[in-house]
């Protein structure tokens, strides 16, 4: 995640850089203290800066821009960063886009923290007169007049960035008017919307997406199912054909002759028996004849 914050003085652009740092774990590249760390480490680009401020100047945008370089190169910065404090002019932006084109980077966002001037204004005016009133020390630059000189430099030569970025595509605004809370989770939606950081996935969504060896327990099963039919179904055609077999059988039976029924059942035992009896008293009778004659 790549971002910048643009707004004027007093718009709550620290107080959002640092939640972004801790929700996210990015850089914050502070032109200042990026300046103060090359000159402590007396690197190339530091020794030029610590020339031009020892003698009272501004340090030019391409030193600035030298520093900015050096601190994308360390590890931390891979991740992703916030610029604070730059770009503040059209011109720095254009070298900003030109140095990330260089190193192969995108610029995700530029959010615009959008306030009311005379509400800031306000603001100031009161915590001023809350301090005062508890004999608590002002800072010079906390003063209702010092923030109306800021406000200007800001119109003039910040401000037409908001112009530079949103026909580039990359502005996106949230109105700094809001709670502190407010301002965060606005900032933490229109990331998420332009993909800058991923949508985590709810658990109920994930509890019910099936994993692999959930499918193939399913699979497994289904064709459990499958067999179980088939030999259901086998078993029916069986059944079927003994049934229709046995139909046949049944009619076959009740046309056939009824002699061939008659002949095809089993004498009674006692029909049997009485046969037996007769044919025996009639062998005696012949034998008695015989012997007579």
């Amino acid at each position: 995640m790549r971002l910048i914050l643009l707004g004027p003085p007093g718009s709550g652009k620290g107080t959002q850089a640092q939640r972004l740092l801790h929700r996210y774990g990015i850089a914050q590249l502070s032109t200042g203290e990026m300046l103060r760390a090359a000159v402590a480490a007396q690197t190339p680009v530091g020794l030029k800066a610590k020339d031009v401020m020892a003698s009272g100047g501004l340090v030019p945008d391409e030193i600035v821009i030298g520093i900015i370089s050096d601190r994308l190169d360390q590890p931390d910065a891979a991740k992703g960063f916030i610029l604070d404090g730059f770009p503040r002019t059209v011109p720095q932006a254009e070298a900003l886009d030109e140095l990330l084109k260089k190193k192969h980077m995108r610029l995700d966002a530029v959010i615009e923290l959008r306030v009311n001037e005379s509400a800031l204004l306000q603001r100031v005016e009161n915590r001023v007169a809350e301090m005062r009133a508890r004999g608590e020390e002002v800072r010079i630059d906390d003063t209702p007049e010092v923030l109306t000189n800021r406000l200007a430099s800001y119109r003039s030569l910040t401000e037409p960035l908001i112009h530079y970025y949103s026909e580039r595509r990359k502005l996106l605004t949230v109105d700094g008017m809001m709670t502190i809370e407010h301002v965060s989770r606005e900032i933490n939606r229109i990331l998420a919307a332009i993909g800058a950081v991923g949508a985590k996935t709810p658990k109920k969504a994930a509890a019910a997406k099936p994993t692999a060896r959930g499918a193939k327990k399913s699979a497994k099963s289904a064709g459990k199912r499958v067999k179980s039919a088939a030999r259901g179904a086998g078993a029916s055609a069986k059944g079927a054909k003994a049934a229709k077999n046995a139909k046949a059988g049944r009619k076959a039976g009740k046309s056939a002759p009824r002699g061939a029924k008659t002949a095809g059942r089993k004498a009674p035992a006692g029909s049997r028996a009485r046969a037996a009896a007769k044919t025996k008293k009639a062998a005696k009778k012949v034998t008695k004849k015989r012997a007579k004659a």
